[in-house]
């Protein structure tokens, strides 16, 4: 099939490089012909956008997004001639927080006690209600750490609010978590389900560094819980593709935090960790095809971000278990210009592997 993708970064590099060893076609909107994805496939640029939008509909036979920022209107117009997955639904919901958190609250699904925010006394009185520590987000938009801000004292209200710009808002209460966890799932056109497992996330300034997989000490009992709330989920908004669920670890269990209909940072170790990629998976879910295998290929597996600048890849390249993935983008400061997959047979030699990478790692990691 066609596939087209409304976006051209890293994230649709990677998924035409999982779906052409399955024989599809791959065409990209951009708005540069340098984008990551440029070099692999049809790329389609136009002075104004609804334009290369109509090209890249011409050309597809099935398309899909990279991210939640993506216009939902412009999807549903879409969707009248093409076919897009996920649906405008599921991206409507998801690039809210306010909607998201009303969803989970609707199917019981437990997340932090949170307010909608439109001005500062809405802020006064959320957090009237809330208490401190508590975050102030803005409620569409914002990734790795933009768009935030932590509220510790009341001498930093008016400094929060200014700090949002006004826009629209949501405050949510500090959650005291043990650790943060996310979760992958895939479903089909005709509701087959895959799940990977939870894995373990480590930010640093708000950007992911490291993924492990699978997470350690997670027994069954809190796979099948993210799991069943991860399938409510799916099938409350008729998902196809990728779905990513970001969790917290409590004391009390777990506690969802927000969704990502697409394929997630947290994944990129499936690429070589798991039989199928998360890629290659949300290529099958969208073109009708069975969906794979989500086992992981060796037992103890991590996912490195390389933030800002390459640095010596030889490091990498002269390690048997390290495979290297660059995304053609010029250095920038917080800029995702690359990650390091790593396959282990035990922990030590995970934990080996990835100090021998510790020069791609914040210090305070180790």
């Amino acid at each position: 099939m066609k596939i087209g993708v409304l976006g051209a970064g890293q994230l649709g590099r990677m998924l035409a490089l999982g779906g052409y060893p399955l024989n599809h076609q791959f065409g990209f909107s951009a708005n540069t012909k340098d984008a990551p994805a440029a070099s692999l496939g049809r790329v389609f640029l136009a002075k104004k956008k609804i334009d290369n939008i109509q090209a890249l509909s011409n050309f597809a036979d099935v398309i899909t997004f990279e991210s939640e920022n993506t216009d939902a209107e412009m999807v549903a117009q879409i969707s009248k001639n093409v076919a897009v997955y996920p649906s405008k639904k599921s991206l409507f919901i998801t690039q809210h927080r306010g909607r998201e958190k009303a969803l989970f609250d609707k199917l019981n699904i437990p997340c932090a006690p949170y307010q909608m925010i439109n001005s500062l006394q809405d802020l006064k009185a959320g957090i009237e209600s809330i208490g401190l520590p508590a975050i102030l987000k803005t409620a569409t938009e914002g990734y790795d750490g933009k768009g935030q801000f932590l509220i510790k004292t009341t001498n930093q209200i008016n400094q929060a609010w200014q700090n949002m710009n006004g826009v629209a808002s949501i405050l949510e209460k500090f959650v005291d978590f043990k650790r943060e966890l996310s979760l992958i799932a895939v479903r089909s056109i005709d509701n087959d389900h895959k799940y990977y497992p939870l894995v373990e996330n480590k930010h640093y300034e708000g950007i992911l560094r490291l993924t492990i997989a699978p997470a350690q000490a997670v027994d069954a009992k809190m796979q099948k819980t993210a799991e069943h709330y991860m399938q409510i989920l799916l099938d409350k908004m008729g998902h196809v593709g990728v779905l990513t669920l970001e969790m917290f670890e409590t004391s009390e269990g777990l506690l969802i935090n927000e969704m990502a209909p697409r394929v997630h940072n947290s994944g990129h170790w499936s690429i070589e960790g798991a039989n199928t990629s998360q890629f290659e998976n949300h290529v099958r879910a969208i073109t009708g095809m069975p969906l794979g295998d989500t086992k992981l290929r060796q037992p103890y597996c991590a996912m490195i971000n390389i933030i800002g600048e390459i640095g010596t890849t030889d490091k990498v390249l002269n390690m048997a278990n390290a495979h290297l993935h660059l995304y053609a983008k010029a250095a920038r400061k917080n800029r995702k210009l690359g990650h390091i997959n790593i396959t282990a047979q035990s922990k030590l030699e995970l934990e080996r592997s990835i100090k021998k990478l510790e020069c791609f790692l914040p210090k305070s990691f180790f």
